[in-house]
């Protein structure tokens, strides 16, 4: 079947297809979800060395004397707890306590941040952050100045020369001779780093991973990995119908440390108590489980997969408070069948480590 070629491409997507990938339309993206298959894809992350395309990423830079004062009002968690150099995970909250999007906030200084965003979010942040803009302020959208690839895995660090950055840290550098924006970044619950570069040299960049021992990976591994550690989606698990707190993400809300849209809600729900809870879950025996499948006695899952590390069908969903605690025994309705489930503890996979 052809490919729709309404959709928009990366840089790299002649050398998915000429690599035989298989494409999908993510996002309005024309992106690779698997090349050999997903579970030896995602098998190569757990145990060596990945590469991803996340090209179609979004990215907005906010410059101005008051643009860290601005994004403090705007994002969820303190940026006041990190230090140029740093990136941060945080939400964009709306008045309700709901995200409009998750993303990571870049402080390269206090007068310029970049936010690394969703794909599918990229033009509502946009709007979002250019209708409350104060002045000497700019939100521009610079995504098509970036190309954007993710290492991932145990083995990723020492692959190729990097950089040497803690966890979330960040610096420009060199990598395989292409100039980069170095990240200690990730989706995949294994060390790693993200490499924005520059459109035109995300081929070569690409290549020299492969060559030095990179599996290329597509999405569908992608979202294993992230599922196995319980790293939420935007558009399954998060959205403008629940809030922070439902979806477990009061961590990243600083609702002691500063006002910031959407905390006076967050901190009235939180003090209510009540409200559904986003939990992770095992199947006990058969079953796959997948989005919109309703959970017995109450909820519905948000993600759901066979989990390729654990051999078991594993997801997350919404449920009332009385089902949340880790151990609770639930059922899930695959297709009209009910299936036995437990609630579990987040993150669902946990590496083991040898001496």
């Amino acid at each position: 079947m052809p490919e729709d070629t309404a959709l928009r491409r990366t840089p790299l997507h002649d050398r998915h297809v000429g690599a035989g990938a298989r494409m999908v339309d993510f996002a309005g993206w024309s992106m690779p979800v698997s090349y050999e298959g997903l579970i030896s894809e995602h098998l190569a992350v757990r145990s060596a060395a990945g590469v991803f395309d996340v090209s179609h990423m979004g990215q907005l830079l906010v410059e101005g004397d008051p643009a860290l004062a601005y994004l403090q009002q705007m994002l969820s968690n303190d940026l006041g707890r990190i230090s140029a150099g740093h990136a941060q995970y945080t939400l964009l909250p709306d008045d309700n306590g709901c995200p409009v999007d998750d993303l990571i906030a870049y402080r390269m200084s206090d007068t310029r941040l970049l936010l690394v965003v969703n794909a599918s979010r990229v033009g509502d942040d946009h709007e979002w952050l250019a209708q409350r803009v104060p002045a000497g302020v700019s939100v521009t959208d610079c995504s098509d100045r970036y190309a954007m690839l993710a290492l991932q895995g145990p083995r990723a660090l020492g692959l190729v020369a990097l950089p040497d950055l803690t966890p979330f840290g960040f610096t420009e550098a060199e990598v395989c001779g292409v100039q980069c924006i170095v990240a200690r970044t990730g989706y995949t619950g294994e060390p790693g780093v993200e490499l924005m570069c520059g459109p035109d040299d995300a081929g070569s960049l690409w290549d020299a991973l492969l060559e030095a021992g990179a599996v290329p990976c597509g999405l569908g591994a992608r979202d294993t990995l992230r599922l196995e550690v319980c790293y939420p989606l935007y558009g399954n698990d998060l959205s403008r119908e629940r809030t922070a707190l439902e979806a477990g993400l009061g961590w990243v809300c600083a609702l002691d440390a500063k006002d910031f849209t959407g905390a006076a809600a967050l901190r009235e729900q939180k003090a209510r108590g009540g409200y559904d809870r986003l939990v992770a879950f095992r199947m006990d025996g058969r079953g796959i489980p997948r989005q919109g499948m309703p959970i017995e006695p109450a909820g519905e899952v948000t993600s759901g997969t066979m989990s390729p590390s654990l051999k078991i069908g594993i997801g997350m969903g919404y449920v009332p408070p009385a089902s949340a605690e880790p151990g609770t025994p639930i059922q899930i309705d695959v297709r009209g069948t009910p299936h036995p489930a437990m609630v579990a503890r987040k993150p669902l996979y946990v590496k083991e480590h040898t001496p």
